[in-house]
């Protein structure tokens, strides 16, 4: 498995190209990792370009992808930045701002089926027809260490940490973040409910395939989790806990009211399960979230009208507005 080291060779290759995202208190125990401030909306630009930097070299045919939305930003900035061709595969559910995107920075944009994995069987069938390199978003060493860099920051930015929340879709992001950390802090996954690739995984004691569905099923609606992240996430996952549709919204919405963030809903997973309880810290206890996305139409979050109405959170877990 991949370790701290990776990540900091990933860090190495990759920091004349990524931005270093800054960290934000709720209060004195809580801190938001806005990683949605980083090239493209998203992590993902991390893993896609340690990925392709990785390679003594690459086909013309240049570099292929599946992606519910993120990932296919991250691979057509890549691609835009070093010159390379690249095709992006879709499901049906990725979101036109999404797909308007992935072909503003060059990319060639094909919807590829009604869900994620469709648009991943579509892509792998057509980097065998055309020799491009396939970037897979979450299930490769290269990926999940760049996505690492994002737990590093965090580390250099607040040592004193005991927990760190991260949402899963496929894994990556994940993985990386316990490549990092191992054991030295806990790592809680979190998913949707009705998305829970790794929870069905854990459960079953290897990947199974899950249904998809739900608001974040464009960010986190793998059917299956990586067999990469999932190994990682035997060997030092401290939790793993889901959040309902109604929970994400409403993290949506307080980060909007509260901090004028505005997170689509796979990236407030991970405050959802903070915000609704479903993940309880104890007294003092040191928690970060990565905000990890936030590419959606601001006015799903924060609709014309809405006023900012500040309060708390409620449950254990509370937060300042």
């Amino acid at each position: 498995m991949i370790d701290r080291t990776d990540v900091h060779d990933a860090a190495r290759r990759i920091a004349a190209h990524v931005r270093r995202t800054p960290t934000l208190a709720l209060d004195g125990s809580t801190v938001l990792k806005l990683e949605l401030t980083q090239h493209t909306g998203s992590f993902k630009p991390r893993g896609a370009f340690n990925d392709v930097l990785s390679r003594a070299s690459l086909p013309a045919a240049g570099i292929v992808a599946a992606s519910g939305g993120n990932h296919g930003q991250a691979v057509a900035y890549v691609a835009s930045c070093l010159g390379l061709n690249a095709e992006v595969f879709v499901p049906e559910v990725c979101p036109p701002v999404k797909r308007e995107r992935i072909a503003g920075f060059g990319a060639t944009v094909v919807v590829g089926g009604a869900i994620y994995d469709d648009a991943q069987a579509a892509c792998t069938a057509r980097a065998v027809q055309s020799g491009a390199h396939l970037v897979h978003p979450f299930d490769r060493d290269e990926v999940m260490a760049g996505a690492g860099t994002v737990a590093l920051e965090l580390a250099e930015d607040r040592p004193d940490l005991d927990t760190v929340l991260v949402a899963v879709g496929g894994g990556g992001l994940l993985g990386g973040t316990l490549a990092f950390y191992g054991r030295d802090v806990r790592v809680v996954a979190v998913e949707p409910e009705r998305s829970q690739a790794l929870h069905a995984a854990l459960h079953a004691g290897h990947p199974v395939e899950v249904g998809v569905d739900g608001v974040a099923s464009d960010s986190l609606g793998a059917r299956q989790i990586g067999q990469r992240p999932f190994e990682l996430a035997q060997a030092h996952l401290h939790r793993s806990i889901t959040v309902s549709d109604a929970a994400i919204v409403a993290a949506q919405q307080h980060l909007w009211a509260s901090v004028r963030i505005v997170a689509e809903p796979g990236g407030a997973a991970a405050f959802a399960a903070l915000l609704g309880g479903a993940y309880r810290p104890e007294p003092g206890e040191r928690v970060a979230v990565i905000v990890c996305g936030g590419n959606v139409d601001p006015a799903s979050v924060a609709p014309p009208g809405a006023a900012s109405t500040g309060g708390t959170a409620t449950g254990r877990g509370t937060v300042p507005a």
